[in-house]
């Protein structure tokens, strides 16, 4: 005997199958929306600080600007990413909307073992993550000259911890003599390049990290 199935209890159905497959859909991003209401922090080293250019011309300056929004820049020359770790507790103090984690560069310098870099920044994406913050993970290069030995642990690592990725913080501008103050570092135009850059990779979800928590929760 056929029976009719309610289209109430289809629909229901339906949508708890859709449900489903959105919560558990790879690739989907931790804490977005962010749950802080605090500024965006650039967490790094020299490449973050600004390291090479005049003041108010470091990329985290430059990219407020072009984001319309408070930007907290937090690098520190010299930096590696045990340096990170020792003192995130004063970012996480900011309760940062979203953070750009960018550190490794100097691990690579000081022959760091890599196990040990991408340990360092797991646990520091882990503890962002639980303060409510938004994580962006911004890639370092090797200083391999023939492949970028960094570039497949970064990716890794962000799948691992499903927080958003930008490869390659000196794609495009290092090597470029017109961008660079030396050797390592961008001058202004060269991070005036990587703002610009991080504004565009950033765009597809730029509206969810810049929407309050309270307008997420309306109905």
């Amino acid at each position: 005997m056929n029976r009719v199935v309610p289209l109430a209890g289809i629909l229901l159905v339906l949508a708890g199958g859709w449900l489903f497959f959105w919560n558990s859909a790879p690739g989907e991003y931790r804490n977005l929306p962010p749950a802080n209401t605090g500024p965006w922090v650039c967490f790094g080293d020299s490449l973050t600080e600004g390291y090479g250019a005049v003041r108010g011309k470091d990329y985290p300056s430059l990219f407020a600007q072009k984001l319309g929004t408070k930007v907290v820049n937090l690098g520190v020359s010299g930096n590696t990413t045990a340096d990170g770790l020792a003192r995130i507790d004063s970012a996480i103090k900011l309760k940062p909307r979203v953070v750009m984690l960018c550190l490794g560069g100097n691990d690579t310098l000081q022959q760091i073992p890599r196990e040990q870099t991408f340990a360092n920044l797991a646990t520091m994406i882990d503890r962002f993550h639980r303060s409510g913050s938004f994580v962006v993970l911004v890639g370092v290069r090797s200083a391999s000259i023939l492949r970028d030995k960094n570039a497949e642990h970064f990716e890794n690592l962000a799948k691992e911890k499903n927080v958003f990725y930008i490869p390659n913080i000196l794609d495009g501008v290092f090597g470029q003599p017109a961008l660079m103050s030396d050797k390592i570092h961008p001058n202004g135009d060269g991070y005036e390049k990587i703002a610009h850059r991080l504004e565009e990779e950033l765009k597809p979800i730029q509206g969810l990290l810049l929407l309050s928590p309270s307008a997420v929760s309306k109905p």
